[in-house]
C-alpha cells in the first residue's frame, strides 16, 4: 500500500482512480483541501447514529437482569463472542492498524475481509473511520481533534464534559472529515470504496445474522430473539464503549510509558477487550507500527494475529516495533517484548533520533 503522509500536503501521492491495486501509484497535484467535506452531517444522519447508540445502550443495560435465570443460552454466548471477535478484529487490525496507519501490507483476501469485517462493527463506514482516526492523529489533544477529552480544559468539569464529548459527544459533531483529504488512497481504491458504500447492507447482516444463526442452531424463534439481544445488540453495544473507551479513557488515565506530544497513555485493564488498543501510548508514540503493546508482558491480540497472517503469507512488510526508534522514547526501565527488530551492532551505541508521532499513515 503507498504511503499517505502526505495527504495534507498539495503534492498527494495517491492510487489512481479506478485501480484495485494500491501498490500503483500516481502524484497527483493539486490545491490544499479542507479537513471538512462541503456538506455538514445531516439531521437524519444524527437520529440514526442516536437510534445505534441507544437501542444497544439500552440492551447492555437490560442484559444483567436478564442474564439472571432468562434468555440466555451457550449458543448465545458462543454466537455473541464470535460476532465480538470478527468485528473487533476488524477494527483493531483492519481499520486502524492497516487502512488507517499501514503498518502492515495485505493480500487482496485478507484486505477485502477486513474491510467487511471492521463494517460488522457498526462504527461507520471504512472510509470515515478512517479519515476520522488520520485526523485525530494530526491534531492529537489539540484544536482540530475530532474527540479529544481535553477540549474544553483541564479543571474538572471541563475534563467531565469533555470525557463524555470525547466517548459519544464527537459522533454528533455536524462537520464530517473530508475524505478526500485524509483518505485519497483507498478512495481511490474501487473494491475498498465499494465496500464502504455498502455499509448499510453491512449492518443488517451485523444486525440479522446472528439471530438467523440462533435460530437454526436451536430451530427455534426464542432462539432466534436471545442471539439477536445477545449477539447483535449486546455485543455492538459493548464494542462500541470499548472503542470509544480508547479515544475517552486512553487519553486521561493510564500510565505514560513512552515520550509522545499529547495525553495519550496506556490502560492495561482494557487491552484484551480491545484486542490491544488500550497500549495508546506506544501507538501515539510510533503510530505505523503494527505492535501496540510494544513491552514485555502486554497482551496485544491483534498484534498476534499479525504474526500470524505474516507467517502464513497473507500479510507482509510488517512494521514491528524497532528498537532503534523507540529505545530513546522510553521512560522508564521496561523491556521491549517479543516482536522487536532489535538494534543493528553498529547503531547500538547511537542514540535513535526523535521520531515524529505522525508519520507515515498517521496523517
Amino acid at each position: 500500500m503507498t504511503a499517505v503522509s502526505d495527504v495534507t500536503n498539495p503534492s498527494i501521492t495517491a492510487t489512481p482512480a479506478g485501480a484495485d491495486d494500491p501498490a500503483l501509484t500516481t502524484s497527483v497535484r493539486r490545491a490544499p483541501l479542507n479537513d471538512f467535506r462541503d456538506e455538514p452531517k445531516s439531521t437524519a444522519a444524527k437520529v440514526l447514529i442516536g437510534v445505534f447508540v441507544a437501542v444497544p445502550m439500552l440492551a447492555l443495560a437490560a442484559a444483567i437482569p436478564l442474564a439472571w435465570g432468562w434468555g440466555l443460552g451457550w449458543h448465545d454466548v458462543v454466537i455473541a463472542l464470535v460476532f465480538y471477535y470478527a468485528s473487533g478484529l476488524g477494527i483493531s487490525m483492519g481499520f486502524h492498524r492497516y487502512f488507517t496507519h499501514l503498518s502492515y501490507k495485505a493480500k487482496p483476501g485478507l484486505r477485502i475481509a477486513l474491510a467487511i469485517a471492521g463494517s460488522l462493527a457498526i462504527e461507520g463506514p471504512v472510509l470515515t473511520w478512517v479519515a476520522d482516526h488520520r485526523r485525530h492523529h494530526k491534531y492529537s489533544d489539540r484544536e482540530g481533534d475530532p474527540h479529544s477529552p481535553w477540549r474544553f480544559g483541564d479543571d474538572w468539569r471541563a475534563l467531565t464534559k469533555g470525557l463524555l464529548w470525547a466517548h459519544m459527544g464527537w459522533l454528533f459533531d455536524s462537520n464530517q472529515t473530508s475524505r478526500e483529504k485524509f483518505c485519497p488512497d483507498l478512495l481511490a481504491d474501487r473494491k475498498i470504496a465499494r465496500i464502504s458504500a455498502a455499509f448499510p447492507a453491512l449492518v443488517v447482516v451485523s444486525l440479522l445474522a446472528p439471530a438467523l444463526i440462533g435460530g437454526l442452531w436451536s430451530w427455534s424463534w426464542q432462539g432466534a430473539v436471545t442471539a439477536f439481544f445477545w449477539a447483535s445488540l449486546v455485543r455492538i453495544a459493548f464494542l462500541h464503549h470499548v472503542t470509544w473507551s480508547i479515544n475517552s479513557i486512553c487519553h486521561t488515565f493510564g500510565k505514560k510509558e513512552f515520550e509522545v506530544r499529547d495525553k495519550s497513555r496506556n490502560v492495561n485493564w482494557l487491552a484484551i477487550l480491545s484486542f490491544g488498543e488500550s497500549w495508546h501510548n506506544l501507538h501515539h508514540a510510533d503510530p505505523t507500527c503494527a505492535r501496540h503493546g510494544a513491552l514485555r508482558g502486554q497482551i496485544d491480540i491483534a498484534a498476534r494475529l499479525i504474526w500470524f497472517a505474516e507467517k502464513l503469507g497473507w500479510a507482509y512488510d510488517v512494521r514491528w516495533p524497532d528498537e532503534a526508534r523507540l529505545a530513546g522514547k522510553l521512560t522508564g526501565k521496561r523491556r521491549l517484548g517479543s516482536m522487536t527488530m532489535p538494534r543493528p551492532v553498529a547503531a547500538a551505541s547511537v542514540s535513535s533520533e526523535p521520531i515524529s508521532p505522525i508519520s507515515r499513515g498517521a496523517a
